[in-house]
């Protein structure tokens, strides 16, 4: 039975995602909810991944040091920042922020309007609640994920560079050529970025469609938002671990 239920709402979830495909058409209505949420879920999101981003490259900066300079070779660590940042923590931490900052509000909005009946209104009005609420949201996550990566990872090497060269004492040049040697455009920065829209696009749909199909009641909604965050993150994971292996190799 269990199973049951479960194949039901994965076939429920992948209508629903084909709902917000087909709704996605090109129009004035649809780009001026797209630009609001953009900044919603996007600009709202920057101090997040800033403070996120800098703490992981001072973390990552300390133990990478440690590790390296058993071997002799401290003055590397900027590779392992480098590549750890762009191939697996930047697109995967951000993804992660993204789903409990904007995730868990794009759930509770969708529940809120599914419990004041907002949906259903739209419905009567011969205007497609998909269309309106529900596409704008997923094609700001896919665009707004990569554009937090970059911020993360920018941050999270200069945070890194702080830590390596002026508290121990890496040389600069040193820090940076390692660092440019070993970081490749087609092979580590476009994964990335794919994978962060990937990550993008899942969280938000997850988020929409736990919100959009939530009980029509306050308690409903908070579940919703629970759900929300912890099956988009359980996802991300999963599509991060597959993305890996085809991606990087």
């Amino acid at each position: 039975m269990a199973l049951a239920a479960t194949l039901r709402s994965v076939g429920r979830a992948g209508l629903f995602s084909l709902s917000v495909l087909r709704a996605s058409r090109p129009t004035a209505d649809l780009f001026a909810e797209l630009v609001r949420e953009i900044y919603k879920i996007g600009a709202r999101s920057l101090p997040i991944i800033a403070v996120g981003g800098a703490f992981v490259g001072l973390s990552l900066t300390l133990l990478g040091f440690r590790a390296l300079e058993t071997y002799g070779a401290a003055n590397q660590v900027s590779v392992l920042i480098g590549l750890g940042l762009y191939r697996e923590l930047a697109p995967v931490l951000t993804a992660l922020l993204f789903v409990g900052r904007a995730g868990s509000s794009i759930a509770a909005e969708l529940g809120l309007m599914r419990a004041t009946d907002q949906i259903t209104a739209l419905g009567l009005m011969a205007i497609d609640p998909v269309a309106k609420a529900v596409a704008p949201r997923f094609w700001a996550a896919v665009v707004t994920v990569p554009l937090l990566v970059g911020f993360f990872a920018s941050f999270a090497i200069a945070a890194s560079w702080f830590q390596a060269v002026q508290v121990l004492g890496i040389d600069n040049g040193t820090f940076w050529q390692t660092m440019k040697d070993a970081v490749d455009f087609h092979d580590d920065f476009v994964p990335a970025f794919t994978k962060a829209a990937v990550f993008g696009g899942t969280a938000a749909l997850v988020a929409s469609y736990v919100g959009y199909h939530a009980e029509p009641t306050i308690e409903g909604t908070s579940v919703a938002t629970t759900r929300a965050v912890v099956n988009a993150s359980l996802l991300v994971l999963m599509f991060n671990f597959v993305l890996s292996a085809f991606l990087f190799r």
